[in-house]
């Protein structure tokens, strides 16, 4: 639980004073308990909720300033670089680190869970062929409700577990199939004897004609990593409408399936696919060295770097960028829009300009550029992202229903009409 700091706030309204305690947490700024507002027939006014900390959590930590960011106290790059993906769900989940005997244990329960109903195969026969693959994942996601009845009792600590389990497994199937049925190819089942990682890429490149598919271990590392750095980012846009979702006492899986919705948001989960669809625009090298002129002269956006909450630079994209050039030099690959992206790399390093604003590439212009030198389509970008982030979605859920809480409740600065009559 958060602290009493003694301290208190004091606030004139009307000629009276209304004190508002002071509270700490274990990282990060305090925080000022406004509740008594509302007694004297007040309400903040927080549009975006920049300064407003809607809840209390354990999970992640974040200081955008010096470029800090830690899941349960563990900082990124560690995570990224000496666990694997499964190992940080566990820990966001659990609080700890698994040891050997645990992980497992926790590898053993994803790996039971990776099928989905077979009648949930015939969901995507509904869709359009062309559909965007986040419309897919946010009705087919929703749909597993129907389908897991003995797990939705969201009052039962094992009913919440096994949910949390489900979830983390099934998701990237999901995924793959979201890709597979919009390229009309044949459903790739799940493989239990590979990695988290490979069992996704196998499911979203292997066909049925190529039985001796192997997934390079290069690629699936660095899969692996992208999971990973997106596993969990306190509280943003999506988990917010997570946690806003649960407060109702809904079901998890239609929890999960608003946070994809709120996900897809350009603003938000969509932010790796403009990176490609710049460079489109910007379309060759020669062309650099101008667009860049043209984010100085404010004419253009920049995609892909300086970061909305890192102030300073992103903690993911150090691991994020080792990884980019570790596929691309196993892939040997000559993409015209692969050197045109390097080249904005180099002068967005370099130049004074983006150096002393602390425009540096974020983790989505590394993380775009691997996956498209891998070989998924930008439309697939936000998937697997939501794929990635399910773990923290489901983590904020879990703690959220294991203590109280209360429905969300946002108030307004109302501007419309004050009341009026109907004449006729």
């Amino acid at each position: 639980m958060s602290a009493a700091t003694g301290k208190k706030a004091v606030l004139q309204l009307d000629g009276k004073e209304i004190e508002l305690p002071i509270y700490s947490g274990t990282l990060g700024p305090d925080v000022i308990d406004v509740k008594d507002v509302l007694a004297s027939g007040h309400f903040t006014f927080d549009p975006g909720f920049m300064a407003t900390a809607a809840c209390e959590s354990k999970i992640t930590f974040i200081d955008g300033d010096k470029g800090v960011l830690l899941h349960r106290g563990y900082p990124i790059d560690q995570l990224a670089t000496q666990a694997d993906y499964l190992e940080t769900c566990y820990l966001l989940l659990n609080g700890e680190l698994p040891n050997a005997e645990q992980k497992t244990e926790f590898d053993a329960k994803v790996r039971n869970h990776t099928m989905v109903h077979d009648q949930v195969s015939r969901f995507f026969n509904g869709f359009r062929r062309d559909a965007h693959p986040m419309a897919i994942m946010v009705g087919v996601v929703g749909a597993l409700s129907a389908f897991y009845h003995n797990g939705l009792d969201i009052e039962d600590v094992n009913h919440r577990e096994i949910t949390a389990i489900r979830l983390i497994a099934k998701i990237p199937t999901l995924a793959a199939w979201s890709y597979k049925y919009t390229v009309g190819q044949p459903f790739i089942y799940p493989r239990n004897d590979l990695s988290y990682a490979e069992n996704f890429l196998h499911m979203m490149f292997a066909t049925p004609a190529d039985r001796d598919y192997k997934v390079n271990p290069v690629l699936a590392r660095a899969m692996d990593r992208i999971f990973t750095l997106h596993a969990d980012h306190e509280q943003n846009a999506s988990t917010s409408t997570v946690r806003l979702a649960g407060s109702t006492g809904a079901n998890p899986y239609a929890c999960i399936s608003a946070g994809i919705s709120a996900l897809w948001g350009p603003a938000h989960g969509g932010a790796n696919e403009a990176v490609l669809k710049m460079l489109d625009e910007i379309g060759s090298v020669e062309n650099v060295a101008e667009f860049m002129e043209k984010v100085k002269r404010k004419e253009v956006k920049l995609m892909g770097f300086g970061h909305r909450v890192y102030k300073n630079f992103d903690p993911r994209a150090k691991v994020m960028k080792q990884t980019c050039d570790e596929v691309l030099e196993a892939l040997g690959i000559n993409d015209p829009q692969l050197q045109l992206a390097m080249e904005l790399e180099r002068i967005a390093l370099n130049d004074p300009y983006f150096v002393e604003r602390k425009l540096y590439p974020n983790v989505d212009f590394y993380s775009g550029i691997i996956l498209k030198a891998i070989g998924i389509p930008t439309e697939m970008f936000t998937v697997i992202f939501a794929l990635a982030r399910t773990v923290g979605w489901i983590s904020h859920w879990l703690e959220m229903h294991s203590g109280p809480y209360k429905i969300g409740r946002p108030r307004q600065l109302y501007t419309g009409s004050t009341q009026r009559d109907i004449k006729r």
